[in-house]
């Protein structure tokens, strides 16, 4: 082999060791959390948290409104008044993420379970029409059987007035003549008391 080519690979092989020495921030001094560390004086890697700061999502101190419980057990009441707005919204959003899955009316017969996807529960069974209005909290933010969460998708606020429009669904699937108002009762049979 000539010197000239024993030069060039030695020279390709010093490249190739050079390269492999460089500084990656894996090498930088770095403090792991709960580990112990000498830069600080109480010892602590972890920093506790300056006084009134607040998480970038909002303060979450309201229990039943950011976990559909009250003392720990599945809440029966709403966080907030429900009105023809909260309705209104409700009905949106039921419409926007619900409807695919669980129909317009709340039947379990919506457009991707026609298209052969697993079959939701109806609203209008007796055991949901029974729940409490926590557990369709609890449904919606973590999730249930095949159904995956939405907490990432809808806010809490939504997702209460979600459960209002579900509220108010099961209550028209299952309502009588003697729940419409009488004034109204009228219309719907022609006069006929």
């Amino acid at each position: 082999m000539s010197r000239s080519r024993v030069a060039a690979s030695l020279l390709v092989a010093l490249t190739g060791v050079l390269c492999g020495c460089r500084a990656d921030m894996q090498d930088t001094p770095k403090a792991k959390t709960f580990r112990a560390s000498r830069f600080y004086d109480d010892r602590m890697t972890a920093r506790q948290l300056v006084a009134g700061t607040v998480p970038a999502t909002g303060l979450a101190d309201d229990e039943l409104l950011y976990t559909g419980t009250v003392d720990g057990r599945l809440a029966t009441v709403f966080p907030f008044p429900v009105t023809r707005e909260v309705l209104a919204r409700g009905q949106d959003r039921y419409n926007i993420f619900c409807s695919p899955c669980h129909g317009r009316l709340g039947d379990g017969d919506g457009m991707i379970v026609r298209r052969g996807f697993r079959r939701p529960p109806s609203y209008h069974i007796d055991r949901l029409r029974k729940a409490p209005v926590g557990h369709f909290y609890d449904v919606i933010t973590h999730g249930y059987g095949s159904m995956y969460d939405y907490a990432a998708r809808v806010a809490p606020r939504d997702r209460w007035a979600i459960i209002a429009y579900i509220r108010a669904l099961e209550f028209s699937q299952n309502a009588t003549l003697a729940d419409v108002p009488p004034q109204e009762r009228a219309q719907l049979t022609g006069g006929r008391p």
